[in-house]
Protein backbone atom coordinates (compact mmCIF):
# COMPACT_ATOMS: atom_id res chain seq x y z
CA UNK A 1 0.00 0.00 0.00
CA UNK A 2 1.50 3.36 -1.04
CA UNK A 3 1.83 6.48 1.15
CA UNK A 4 -1.15 8.25 -0.45
CA UNK A 5 -3.48 5.28 0.07
CA UNK A 6 -2.35 4.89 3.69
CA UNK A 7 -2.94 8.52 4.61
CA UNK A 8 -6.29 8.64 2.78
CA UNK A 9 -7.38 5.55 4.73
CA UNK A 10 -6.40 7.24 8.01
CA UNK A 11 -8.29 10.40 7.09
CA UNK A 12 -11.37 8.37 6.18
CA UNK A 13 -11.45 7.03 9.74
CA UNK A 14 -11.49 10.46 11.44
CA UNK A 15 -15.30 10.71 11.42
CA UNK A 16 -17.92 7.98 11.97
CA UNK A 17 -19.96 9.34 9.04
CA UNK A 18 -18.84 9.76 5.46
CA UNK A 19 -21.01 12.89 5.16
CA UNK A 20 -21.90 15.26 8.01
CA UNK A 21 -22.66 18.69 6.59
CA UNK A 22 -21.22 21.50 8.69
CA UNK A 23 -18.68 24.31 8.35
CA UNK A 24 -17.44 24.41 11.96
CA UNK A 25 -14.81 21.70 11.54
CA UNK A 26 -13.52 23.32 8.33
CA UNK A 27 -13.13 26.72 9.97
CA UNK A 28 -11.25 25.12 12.90
CA UNK A 29 -8.79 23.28 10.65
CA UNK A 30 -8.28 26.21 8.28
CA UNK A 31 -7.45 28.44 11.23
CA UNK A 32 -4.83 25.89 12.34
CA UNK A 33 -3.40 26.04 8.80
CA UNK A 34 -3.17 29.87 8.88
CA UNK A 35 -6.24 30.38 6.69
CA UNK A 36 -5.29 29.25 3.19
CA UNK A 37 -8.85 30.12 2.11
CA UNK A 38 -7.86 33.81 2.42
CA UNK A 39 -4.83 33.38 0.14
CA UNK A 40 -6.47 31.84 -2.92
CA UNK A 41 -6.44 33.12 -6.50
CA UNK A 42 -9.71 34.72 -7.69
CA UNK A 43 -12.33 31.95 -7.63
CA UNK A 44 -15.41 30.83 -9.53
CA UNK A 45 -17.68 28.70 -7.32
CA UNK A 46 -19.86 26.02 -8.97
CA UNK A 47 -22.85 24.27 -7.34
CA UNK A 48 -25.75 22.23 -8.72
CA UNK A 49 -26.85 18.63 -9.17
CA UNK A 50 -25.86 17.87 -12.77
CA UNK A 51 -23.31 19.41 -15.10
CA UNK A 52 -20.90 20.93 -12.57
CA UNK A 53 -17.95 19.02 -13.95
CA UNK A 54 -18.80 19.74 -17.59
CA UNK A 55 -19.18 23.46 -16.90
CA UNK A 56 -15.90 23.49 -14.99
CA UNK A 57 -14.07 21.56 -17.73
CA UNK A 58 -15.38 24.00 -20.35
CA UNK A 59 -14.26 27.04 -18.37
CA UNK A 60 -10.84 25.48 -17.83
CA UNK A 61 -10.41 24.76 -21.54
CA UNK A 62 -11.35 28.32 -22.53
CA UNK A 63 -9.17 29.91 -19.85
CA UNK A 64 -6.17 27.75 -20.68
CA UNK A 65 -6.62 28.53 -24.39
CA UNK A 66 -6.28 32.20 -23.42
CA UNK A 67 -3.06 31.51 -21.50
CA UNK A 68 -4.49 31.54 -17.98
CA UNK A 69 -3.21 29.15 -15.32
CA UNK A 70 -6.11 27.37 -13.59
CA UNK A 71 -6.39 25.61 -10.29
CA UNK A 72 -9.33 23.17 -10.46
CA UNK A 73 -11.13 21.26 -7.70
CA UNK A 74 -13.67 18.58 -8.63
CA UNK A 75 -15.10 15.44 -7.02
CA UNK A 76 -15.38 12.54 -6.93
CA UNK A 77 -12.51 11.06 -8.90
CA UNK A 78 -12.84 8.24 -11.42
CA UNK A 79 -9.64 6.25 -10.87
CA UNK A 80 -7.06 8.21 -8.85
CA UNK A 81 -7.65 10.68 -6.00
CA UNK A 82 -5.16 13.03 -7.69
CA UNK A 83 -7.81 13.75 -10.36
CA UNK A 84 -9.65 15.96 -7.87
CA UNK A 85 -6.90 18.59 -7.83
CA UNK A 86 -5.38 20.28 -10.88
CA UNK A 87 -2.64 22.82 -10.30
CA UNK A 88 -2.28 25.92 -12.43
CA UNK A 89 1.40 25.81 -13.17
CA UNK A 90 0.87 23.05 -15.75
CA UNK A 91 -2.84 22.17 -15.52
CA UNK A 92 -1.98 18.59 -14.58
CA UNK A 93 -3.24 16.51 -11.68
CA UNK A 94 -1.40 17.15 -8.42
CA UNK A 95 1.72 15.02 -8.07
CA UNK A 96 1.98 12.37 -5.36
CA UNK A 97 4.71 14.22 -3.40
CA UNK A 98 2.77 17.51 -3.31
CA UNK A 99 -0.48 15.73 -2.44
CA UNK A 100 1.10 13.68 0.33
CA UNK A 101 2.75 16.77 1.84
CA UNK A 102 -0.55 18.70 1.92
CA UNK A 103 -2.50 15.77 3.35
CA UNK A 104 0.19 15.16 5.98
CA UNK A 105 0.19 18.81 7.06
CA UNK A 106 -3.60 18.78 7.35
CA UNK A 107 -3.49 15.56 9.35
CA UNK A 108 -0.97 17.07 11.77
CA UNK A 109 -2.88 20.35 12.09
CA UNK A 110 -6.13 18.46 12.71
CA UNK A 111 -4.45 16.53 15.56
CA UNK A 112 -6.88 13.62 15.50
CA UNK A 113 -10.03 15.72 15.87
CA UNK A 114 -13.28 14.56 14.31
CA UNK A 115 -13.59 15.72 10.70
CA UNK A 116 -15.03 14.19 7.54
CA UNK A 117 -12.89 12.86 4.72
CA UNK A 118 -14.18 15.44 2.25
CA UNK A 119 -13.55 18.28 4.70
CA UNK A 120 -9.94 17.44 5.45
CA UNK A 121 -9.09 16.63 1.83
CA UNK A 122 -10.74 19.90 0.74
CA UNK A 123 -8.55 21.71 3.27
CA UNK A 124 -5.53 20.02 1.68
CA UNK A 125 -6.68 21.21 -1.74
CA UNK A 126 -7.11 24.78 -0.49
CA UNK A 127 -3.62 24.63 1.03
CA UNK A 128 -2.19 23.62 -2.35
CA UNK A 129 -4.21 26.26 -4.19
CA UNK A 130 -2.95 28.95 -1.79
CA UNK A 131 0.70 27.96 -2.16
CA UNK A 132 0.95 27.16 -5.89
CA UNK A 133 0.75 29.97 -8.50
CA UNK A 134 -2.37 30.35 -10.66
CA UNK A 135 -4.53 33.05 -12.21
CA UNK A 136 -7.92 31.55 -11.36
CA UNK A 137 -9.46 28.85 -9.16
CA UNK A 138 -12.42 26.82 -10.40
CA UNK A 139 -13.96 25.44 -7.21
CA UNK A 140 -16.66 22.80 -7.51
CA UNK A 141 -19.02 22.10 -4.60
CA UNK A 142 -18.99 18.55 -3.29
CA UNK A 143 -22.55 18.21 -1.99
CA UNK A 144 -25.25 20.82 -1.49
CA UNK A 145 -23.68 24.23 -1.13
CA UNK A 146 -24.60 26.13 2.03
CA UNK A 147 -22.74 23.76 4.36
CA UNK A 148 -20.34 22.27 1.82
CA UNK A 149 -16.66 22.31 2.75
CA UNK A 150 -15.88 24.53 -0.24
CA UNK A 151 -18.22 27.26 1.02
CA UNK A 152 -15.50 28.88 3.12
CA UNK A 153 -14.49 31.37 0.44
CA UNK A 154 -15.68 34.91 1.04
CA UNK A 155 -16.00 36.63 -2.32
CA UNK A 156 -15.75 34.63 -5.54
CA UNK A 157 -15.81 36.37 -8.91
CA UNK A 158 -19.06 34.61 -9.81
CA UNK A 159 -21.30 31.85 -8.45
CA UNK A 160 -22.74 29.25 -10.84
CA UNK A 161 -25.81 27.10 -10.16
CA UNK A 162 -26.15 24.24 -12.66
CA UNK A 163 -29.44 22.29 -13.05
CA UNK A 164 -30.88 21.18 -9.71
CA UNK A 165 -32.66 17.84 -9.40
CA UNK A 166 -33.34 15.22 -6.74
CA UNK A 167 -30.14 13.69 -5.36
CA UNK A 168 -28.57 13.05 -1.96
CA UNK A 169 -32.04 13.27 -0.38
CA UNK A 170 -30.71 11.76 2.86
CA UNK A 171 -28.59 14.86 3.40
CA UNK A 172 -30.40 17.60 1.46
CA UNK A 173 -34.07 16.66 1.88
CA UNK A 174 -36.82 15.20 -0.29
CA UNK A 175 -38.15 18.51 -1.59
CA UNK A 176 -36.66 20.11 -4.70
CA UNK A 177 -37.21 23.62 -3.33
CA UNK A 178 -35.26 22.72 -0.18
CA UNK A 179 -32.44 21.22 -2.25
CA UNK A 180 -32.32 24.34 -4.43
CA UNK A 181 -32.15 26.49 -1.29
CA UNK A 182 -29.11 24.49 -0.13
CA UNK A 183 -27.40 24.88 -3.52
CA UNK A 184 -28.12 28.62 -3.52
CA UNK A 185 -26.28 28.86 -0.20
CA UNK A 186 -23.06 29.57 -2.11
CA UNK A 187 -24.43 32.93 -3.30
CA UNK A 188 -22.50 35.80 -1.72
CA UNK A 189 -23.36 39.48 -1.24
CA UNK A 190 -23.02 41.39 -4.50
CA UNK A 191 -21.41 38.47 -6.37
CA UNK A 192 -22.98 37.79 -9.82
CA UNK A 193 -24.87 34.53 -10.26
CA UNK A 194 -25.11 32.51 -13.46
CA UNK A 195 -27.98 30.04 -13.23
CA UNK A 196 -29.13 27.14 -15.39
CA UNK A 197 -32.75 26.70 -16.40
CA UNK A 198 -34.48 25.17 -13.38
CA UNK A 199 -37.66 23.37 -12.40
CA UNK A 200 -40.49 25.70 -11.39
CA UNK A 201 -40.07 24.98 -7.69
CA UNK A 202 -36.26 25.40 -7.74
CA UNK A 203 -35.77 28.70 -9.54
CA UNK A 204 -37.68 30.91 -7.05
CA UNK A 205 -35.43 29.67 -4.22
CA UNK A 206 -32.32 30.63 -6.17
CA UNK A 207 -33.62 34.03 -7.28
CA UNK A 208 -34.79 34.82 -3.73
CA UNK A 209 -31.34 34.03 -2.33
CA UNK A 210 -29.76 36.22 -5.00
CA UNK A 211 -32.15 39.06 -4.14
CA UNK A 212 -31.38 38.76 -0.42
CA UNK A 213 -27.69 39.10 -1.21
CA UNK A 214 -28.20 41.83 -3.83
CA UNK A 215 -26.44 39.53 -6.27
CA UNK A 216 -27.26 40.16 -9.95
CA UNK A 217 -28.50 36.95 -11.58
CA UNK A 218 -28.65 35.74 -15.18
CA UNK A 219 -30.70 32.65 -16.03
CA UNK A 220 -30.25 30.39 -19.05
CA UNK A 221 -33.21 30.67 -21.40
CA UNK A 222 -34.11 34.12 -20.07
CA UNK A 223 -30.93 36.21 -20.17
CA UNK A 224 -28.73 34.08 -22.42
CA UNK A 225 -29.08 31.00 -24.62
CA UNK A 226 -27.01 28.60 -26.69
CA UNK A 227 -28.41 26.48 -29.49
CA UNK A 228 -27.51 24.46 -32.53
CA UNK A 229 -27.48 26.67 -35.62
CA UNK A 230 -26.67 24.73 -38.79
CA UNK A 231 -23.94 22.65 -37.17
CA UNK A 232 -22.55 25.50 -35.07
CA UNK A 233 -23.32 26.72 -31.56
CA UNK A 234 -24.86 30.16 -31.33
CA UNK A 235 -24.43 31.81 -27.92
CA UNK A 236 -26.59 34.88 -27.48
CA UNK A 237 -27.19 37.35 -24.68
CA UNK A 238 -28.30 40.99 -24.55
CA UNK A 239 -24.92 42.08 -25.91
CA UNK A 240 -25.18 40.05 -29.10
CA UNK A 241 -24.37 36.76 -30.78
CA UNK A 242 -21.19 34.67 -30.67
CA UNK A 243 -20.75 32.03 -33.39
CA UNK A 244 -18.88 29.00 -32.00
CA UNK A 245 -18.14 25.33 -32.74
CA UNK A 246 -20.41 22.67 -31.28
CA UNK A 247 -19.58 21.41 -27.78
CA UNK A 248 -17.05 18.57 -27.78
CA UNK A 249 -18.95 16.76 -25.02
CA UNK A 250 -21.86 14.62 -26.16
CA UNK A 251 -25.52 15.34 -25.44
CA UNK A 252 -27.96 18.17 -26.03
CA UNK A 253 -27.56 19.27 -22.39
CA UNK A 254 -23.96 20.26 -23.16
CA UNK A 255 -25.23 23.35 -25.01
CA UNK A 256 -26.53 24.69 -21.71
CA UNK A 257 -23.36 23.66 -19.87
CA UNK A 258 -21.22 25.47 -22.45
CA UNK A 259 -23.45 28.54 -22.22
CA UNK A 260 -23.16 28.61 -18.42
CA UNK A 261 -19.37 28.50 -18.74
CA UNK A 262 -19.27 31.29 -21.33
CA UNK A 263 -21.73 33.50 -19.42
CA UNK A 264 -19.77 33.04 -16.18
CA UNK A 265 -16.44 33.94 -17.78
CA UNK A 266 -18.09 36.91 -19.45
CA UNK A 267 -19.53 38.34 -16.23
CA UNK A 268 -16.16 37.73 -14.51
CA UNK A 269 -14.42 39.70 -17.32
CA UNK A 270 -12.39 36.62 -18.23
CA UNK A 271 -13.91 35.71 -21.60
CA UNK A 272 -11.25 35.97 -24.34
CA UNK A 273 -11.86 36.90 -27.97
CA UNK A 274 -14.17 34.71 -30.03
CA UNK A 275 -11.40 32.77 -31.81
CA UNK A 276 -9.81 31.82 -28.49
CA UNK A 277 -13.18 30.73 -27.05
CA UNK A 278 -13.59 28.52 -30.14
CA UNK A 279 -10.13 27.01 -29.59
CA UNK A 280 -11.00 26.28 -25.99
CA UNK A 281 -14.32 24.64 -26.86
CA UNK A 282 -12.52 22.31 -29.27
CA UNK A 283 -10.25 21.04 -26.48
CA UNK A 284 -12.81 20.34 -23.72
CA UNK A 285 -12.31 16.93 -22.14
CA UNK A 286 -14.35 15.51 -19.26
CA UNK A 287 -13.98 11.71 -18.95
CA UNK A 288 -16.81 9.42 -17.93
CA UNK A 289 -19.60 11.64 -19.25
CA UNK A 290 -21.15 10.11 -22.38
CA UNK A 291 -17.64 9.06 -23.33
CA UNK A 292 -17.39 6.76 -26.36
CA UNK A 293 -14.89 3.90 -26.30
CA UNK A 294 -12.83 3.79 -29.46
CA UNK A 295 -10.27 1.20 -28.34
CA UNK A 296 -9.24 -0.87 -25.33
CA UNK A 297 -9.80 -4.13 -23.48
CA UNK A 298 -13.54 -3.68 -22.89
CA UNK A 299 -14.23 -2.86 -26.52
CA UNK A 300 -12.31 -5.96 -27.58
CA UNK A 301 -14.73 -8.06 -25.49
CA UNK A 302 -17.70 -6.71 -27.42
CA UNK A 303 -19.08 -8.00 -30.73
CA UNK A 304 -17.66 -6.57 -33.95
CA UNK A 305 -19.23 -3.21 -34.73
CA UNK A 306 -20.48 -2.65 -31.16
CA UNK A 307 -20.85 0.94 -30.01
CA UNK A 308 -19.87 1.44 -26.34
CA UNK A 309 -20.46 4.49 -24.15
CA UNK A 310 -19.55 5.21 -20.53
CA UNK A 311 -21.48 7.70 -18.40
CA UNK A 312 -21.30 8.35 -14.66
CA UNK A 313 -24.67 10.16 -14.28
CA UNK A 314 -26.60 8.70 -11.36
CA UNK A 315 -29.79 10.64 -10.62
CA UNK A 316 -33.15 11.20 -12.34
CA UNK A 317 -32.00 14.42 -14.00
CA UNK A 318 -28.99 12.66 -15.47
CA UNK A 319 -31.21 9.78 -16.57
CA UNK A 320 -33.35 12.17 -18.59
CA UNK A 321 -30.34 13.75 -20.34
CA UNK A 322 -28.60 10.46 -21.09
CA UNK A 323 -31.81 8.76 -22.29
CA UNK A 324 -32.50 11.74 -24.58
CA UNK A 325 -29.03 11.37 -26.08
CA UNK A 326 -29.46 7.63 -26.57
CA UNK A 327 -32.83 8.29 -28.22
CA UNK A 328 -31.14 10.69 -30.64
CA UNK A 329 -28.50 8.06 -31.41
CA UNK A 330 -31.26 5.56 -32.10
CA UNK A 331 -32.89 7.94 -34.57
CA UNK A 332 -29.61 8.44 -36.42
CA UNK A 333 -28.48 4.82 -36.37
CA UNK A 334 -30.95 2.21 -35.04
CA UNK A 335 -29.47 -0.67 -33.07
CA UNK A 336 -30.44 -2.52 -29.86
CA UNK A 337 -29.47 -0.64 -26.68
CA UNK A 338 -28.18 -2.55 -23.67
CA UNK A 339 -27.50 -0.92 -20.31
CA UNK A 340 -24.88 -2.26 -17.93
CA UNK A 341 -25.58 -0.47 -14.67
CA UNK A 342 -24.25 -0.21 -11.14
CA UNK A 343 -25.51 2.27 -8.54
CA UNK A 344 -24.99 3.33 -4.95
CA UNK A 345 -27.54 2.71 -2.21
CA UNK A 346 -27.93 6.48 -1.79
CA UNK A 347 -29.32 6.94 -5.31
CA UNK A 348 -32.78 6.57 -6.90
CA UNK A 349 -32.49 3.80 -9.51
CA UNK A 350 -36.17 3.84 -10.47
CA UNK A 351 -36.00 7.57 -11.17
CA UNK A 352 -32.80 7.10 -13.16
CA UNK A 353 -34.06 4.14 -15.22
CA UNK A 354 -37.58 5.42 -15.94
CA UNK A 355 -36.60 7.73 -18.87
CA UNK A 356 -35.07 4.71 -20.66
CA UNK A 357 -38.43 2.90 -20.87
CA UNK A 358 -39.07 1.98 -24.50
CA UNK A 359 -35.44 2.55 -25.51
CA UNK A 360 -33.64 -0.36 -23.86
CA UNK A 361 -33.51 -4.00 -24.94
CA UNK A 362 -32.13 -5.21 -21.61
CA UNK A 363 -30.36 -4.06 -18.41
CA UNK A 364 -27.48 -6.02 -16.90
CA UNK A 365 -26.82 -4.97 -13.30
CA UNK A 366 -23.34 -5.32 -11.78
CA UNK A 367 -21.61 -4.70 -8.44
CA UNK A 368 -19.25 -1.78 -7.85
CA UNK A 369 -15.99 -3.00 -6.35
CA UNK A 370 -14.47 0.37 -5.40
CA UNK A 371 -17.06 1.34 -2.77
CA UNK A 372 -18.84 -0.36 0.10
CA UNK A 373 -22.09 1.50 -0.62
CA UNK A 374 -22.97 -0.09 -3.94
CA UNK A 375 -26.31 -1.85 -4.44
CA UNK A 376 -26.22 -5.58 -5.05
CA UNK A 377 -26.87 -6.57 -8.66
CA UNK A 378 -30.00 -8.43 -7.52
CA UNK A 379 -31.44 -5.39 -5.75
CA UNK A 380 -30.64 -3.09 -8.68
CA UNK A 381 -32.20 -5.51 -11.17
CA UNK A 382 -35.42 -5.54 -9.12
CA UNK A 383 -35.51 -1.73 -9.17
CA UNK A 384 -34.85 -1.61 -12.92
CA UNK A 385 -37.87 -3.90 -13.33
CA UNK A 386 -39.90 -1.47 -11.22
CA UNK A 387 -39.07 1.14 -13.89
CA UNK A 388 -40.49 -1.15 -16.56
CA UNK A 389 -37.20 -2.53 -17.90
CA UNK A 390 -36.10 -6.14 -18.34
CA UNK A 391 -33.09 -6.79 -16.12
CA UNK A 392 -30.69 -9.55 -15.13
CA UNK A 393 -28.08 -9.41 -12.32
CA UNK A 394 -24.45 -10.33 -13.06
CA UNK A 395 -21.51 -10.61 -10.71
CA UNK A 396 -19.04 -8.68 -12.86
CA UNK A 397 -18.79 -6.20 -15.70
CA UNK A 398 -17.11 -8.87 -17.83
CA UNK A 399 -20.01 -11.28 -17.29
CA UNK A 400 -22.55 -8.63 -18.29
CA UNK A 401 -20.59 -7.79 -21.44
CA UNK A 402 -20.34 -11.48 -22.31
CA UNK A 403 -24.13 -11.77 -22.06
CA UNK A 404 -24.61 -8.80 -24.39
CA UNK A 405 -22.19 -10.42 -26.84
CA UNK A 406 -24.18 -13.66 -26.72
CA UNK A 407 -27.48 -11.83 -27.30
CA UNK A 408 -25.98 -9.86 -30.19
CA UNK A 409 -24.66 -13.02 -31.82
CA UNK A 410 -28.08 -14.64 -31.51
CA UNK A 411 -29.86 -11.56 -32.91
CA UNK A 412 -27.28 -10.87 -35.59
CA UNK A 413 -27.22 -7.13 -34.70
CA UNK A 414 -24.31 -4.98 -33.54
CA UNK A 415 -25.39 -3.56 -30.16
CA UNK A 416 -25.17 -0.14 -28.56
CA UNK A 417 -23.91 -0.57 -24.97
CA UNK A 418 -24.14 2.04 -22.22
CA UNK A 419 -22.14 1.42 -19.01
CA UNK A 420 -23.90 3.72 -16.58
CA UNK A 421 -25.38 4.61 -13.21
CA UNK A 422 -22.35 5.59 -11.17
CA UNK A 423 -19.11 7.54 -11.43
CA UNK A 424 -17.52 4.70 -9.47
CA UNK A 425 -18.56 2.21 -12.15
CA UNK A 426 -17.44 4.63 -14.88
CA UNK A 427 -14.03 4.81 -13.21
CA UNK A 428 -13.79 1.03 -12.95
CA UNK A 429 -14.72 0.65 -16.61
CA UNK A 430 -12.19 3.26 -17.78
CA UNK A 431 -9.43 1.67 -15.67
CA UNK A 432 -10.36 -1.79 -16.96
CA UNK A 433 -10.24 -0.41 -20.51
CA UNK A 434 -6.84 1.19 -20.02
CA UNK A 435 -8.26 4.73 -20.31
CA UNK A 436 -7.73 6.25 -16.85
CA UNK A 437 -7.97 10.07 -16.94
CA UNK A 438 -4.64 11.88 -17.40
Amino acid sequence: MDQITKILDRLLALHPKEIDLSLGRMHRLLAALDHPEHRLPPAIHIAGTNGKGSVTATMRAILEASGKRCHVYTSPHLVSFNERIRLGRDGEFVSDPLLFDALHRCEEANAGAEITFFEITTAAALLLFAEQPADILLLEVGLGGRLDATNVIDEPLVSIITPVSMDHEKFLGNDLAVIAREKAGIIKHGVPVICAAQENTALPEITRQAARNRAPIQVFGQDFVAQDDQGRMAFQDEEGLIDLPLPMLSGRHQFENAALAIAALKVAHLLPEEATVADGLKSVNWPGRLQPLTHGALLEMCPDGAEVWIDGGHNPGAGISVAQFMGEQEERSPRPLYLIAGMLTTKDPVGYFRPFHGLVRHVGTVPISTTSTGRTPEDLADLARCAGLEATPFQSLDAALADVAACAQQDGEAPRILICGSLYLAGEALARNGMAPD
